[in-house]
């Protein structure tokens, strides 16, 4: 039967900095990845760019970005983060660029230049690569070590095991841990987009506002930032940061319930009505749909003027204060009933995955199954989208790396 110092399944982004960084330092490593390409989620992130990580480089800053897992990565980003990330590809020949949300992405603008990178970056270490060959199943030696099964029959061993799967995004996608006597937090979906049928909404596919706040008043949940009408609802960074602070909250919920939306978060109501005012007695003839209050898109304005219950016809001079209120209102607390969830684009998020007080964070080793080390998202550690998911794959594959070479740094 074959032998293998280290066996590393799965080759998304953890895996792969897990194989490189101990075959660098010396290890006999082979990644295993059960479909036919390395890298595949890295491939699709940021719309094909690839958001490598994110431009904060306080790793305690960094770690309040987790909605789970944060308290645990607290310690690992002192070890290894955004700053050293940014370093480890630069070394590597990829300069990262910084975009005004602080997202940090190949100047190439492609995540080809982060596989690319990454694949080769392996080969030079020596990690043999197998693609189409994912690990069926593991079991623990009594004398130490694992006996591993192949996807294709094959049976081989290994001294030390990491298992670096990705998000358990259904049960059965974590059973190679359980296992090995893991217990696994229920896998329920983060960093997704609501689906909303009100139909003025949905005409405005393409809208977008740079400044909104959003809340789910039920269940506690409140976000403001950058907001996007698309044709099934809404998306954007607050939609999405919300979904994952909220992802079980929302899951029990089975994704129905009422959201809020504040257009004009920036604007108090008093001034807001201030506002308004002004321009019943200043812009009497205006027709009011023609007169958005800035920053709202004109599109939007009179849609949202619409909803209030105002006609095409009406003037300012001739708004009913009762309109007006119910135009504030509209401005300030629309409200949408939610029907469901989108995926975003094709990236796949998962809240859930191997419980985190069963890990060791200073090696990734399993504090239930000796020699075996986990990383990434098979962990029950998410972040918000801008980069965060994959530093916290960076971060604990180069920590597990490190261990199984007997460097826990």
């Amino acid at each position: 039967m074959r032998a293998r110092s280290v066996i590393v399944a799965g080759g998304g982004a953890a895996g792969f900095f897990a194989a490189i960084t101990a075959a660098e330092a010396g290890a006999d490593v082979e990644l295993l990845e059960k479909g036919p390409h390395f890298l595949s989620k890295v491939r699709i992130s940021g719309g094909g760019r690839c958001n490598v990580t994110h431009a904060c480089f306080d790793g305690r800053e960094f770690a309040t970005r987790y909605p789970r897992g944060e308290r645990e990565l607290i310690g690992s980003f002192q070890r290894f983060q955004a700053d050293d990330t940014v370093a480890w590809f630069r070394a590597r020949g990829v300069v990262l660029k910084t975009e005004v949300d602080g997202r940090m992405f190949p100047t190439t603008d492609s995540s080809q230049t982060i596989i690319d990178c990454l694949v080769g970056a392996a080969e030079r270490a020596g990690v043999r690569l197998r693609a189409s060959c994912g690990l069926e199943s593991a079991t623990r030696r009594p004398e130490g070590g694992f006996a591993l099964t192949l996807m294709n029959g094959e049976a081989i061993e290994c001294e030390r095991l990491v298992l670096a799967t990705g998000g358990c995004r259904a049960p059965a996608l974590g059973q190679l841990a359980e296992a090995l006597g893991h217990a696994l937090a229920p896998p329920v979906p983060s960093l997704f987009t609501f689906q909303i049928e009100t139909p003025w909404l949905r005409s405005l596919a393409g809208v977008s506002m740079e400044d909104v706040e959003v809340s789910v008043p039920e269940a506690g949940l409140k976000e403001r930032g950058p907001l996007l009408v698309t044709h099934w609802g809404l998306s954007g960074p607050a939609i999405l940061r919300m979904s994952a602070w909220g992802a079980r909250k929302l899951h029990a919920a089975q994704y129905k319930f009422r959201l809020r939306v504040n257009w004009l978060p920036g604007l108090k109501a008093g001034l807001l009505e201030s506002e308004l005012q002004s321009r019943r007695q200043g812009q009497g003839a205006k027709l009011v749909v023609n007169a958005p209050v800035s920053p709202l898109t004109a599109r939007l304005w009179e849609q949202l003027a619409f909803a209030a219950g105002l006609g095409r016809e009406t003037r300012w001079a001739s708004l009913p204060r009762t309109a007006q209120q119910q135009l504030v209102e509209q401005l300030t607390r629309s409200e949408f009933v939610v029907t469901g969830k989108s995926l975003n684009k094709d990236e796949f998020v998962t809240c859930g995955g191997v419980r985190l007080g069963e890990i060791d964070f200073r090696t990734m080793e399993s504090r239930i199954c000796p020699g075996l080390y986990i990383a990434g998202e098979l962990l029950d550690i998410d972040g918000i989208t801008g980069g965060f998911n994959f530093q916290a794959a960076w971060t604990t594959g180069w920590i597990a790396g490190n261990a199984l070479v007997g460097h826990p740094r």
